[in-house]
């Protein structure tokens, strides 16, 4: 009787640390989505400098990844997760999480944190995002964006479905090169998230999925920086 009060015990101590690490990991991806808002935040608190509004208007999608990692030594690499929102007339989609990586040549050495958000211009470029994976450069032009006032960007980019990116380190705007970077879905962060098992088409096109409390939030951020 002993022998079974333990296994007893035993077994309600696991099932509590299970649940209480299906929460933290729910929690994991809830503040990801948060960081998401600060980052969106931050690059737009200063107007000479910001996104330029009409940037944000007529893109399809914007991708946000706090913290990509970026370093090495000879051997350069990238990786984060985010996560990218899509826009359907004037209406923003619950946010999708997304992983972000790549590798170049080159001598370097040293690393470095950087806030990364990417305008995707077209549907086409969403798509694109759908698949498997998209890589920046091959499957998608991508350039540096605009900042302030200056919203003169590319047509020409726009209508092949161009990508601009903007990218912060250390509180300063900073070049970037994200070509050979490949952008794929986080299934197991979405489903974490949702708590349902969603493709990141579903939660981008579905048209039904309500957004956590952080993504209201994300979306009431961009909505206010895209009048």
């Amino acid at each position: 009787m002993k022998r079974v009060f333990v296994f007893l015990v035993a077994g309600l101590f696991l099932a509590s640390l299970l649940s209480v690490n299906s929460r933290a990991y729910a929690d994991k991806w809830e503040d990801l989505v948060t960081e998401s808002s600060k980052v969106l935040n931050e690059m737009n608190s200063m107007p000479d400098t910001a996104i330029p509004e009409d940037m944000l208007r007529k893109c399809k999608a914007v991708a946000i990844f706090p913290s990509t990692l970026s370093g090495g030594f000879i051997f350069g690499a990238k990786y984060g997760q985010g996560v990218i929102l899509y826009k359907s007339g004037n209406n923003w989609s619950a946010p999708a999480v997304f992983n972000i990586g790549g590798g170049s040549w080159g001598w370097q050495i040293g690393g470095q944190a950087t806030d990364i958000i990417l305008l995707i211009m077209s549907d086409r470029g969403v798509d694109g995002l759908l698949q498997s994976k998209l890589t920046l450069g091959g499957d998608a032009a991508v350039s540096a964006g605009p900042v302030g006032r200056d919203s003169q960007a590319s047509t020409d980019l726009q209508l092949k479905g161009g990508i601009f990116s903007y990218a912060r380190s250390r509180g300063a705007f900073i070049g970037i090169k994200l070509e050979g970077t490949a952008i794929y879905q986080n299934n197991e962060g979405n489903k974490a998230l949702y708590k349902k098992d969603l493709t990141a088409k579903d939660i981008l096109k579905g048209d039904k999925l309500k957004p956590t409390a952080a993504g209201v939030k994300l979306i009431a951020d961009l909505n206010k920086y895209s009048k």
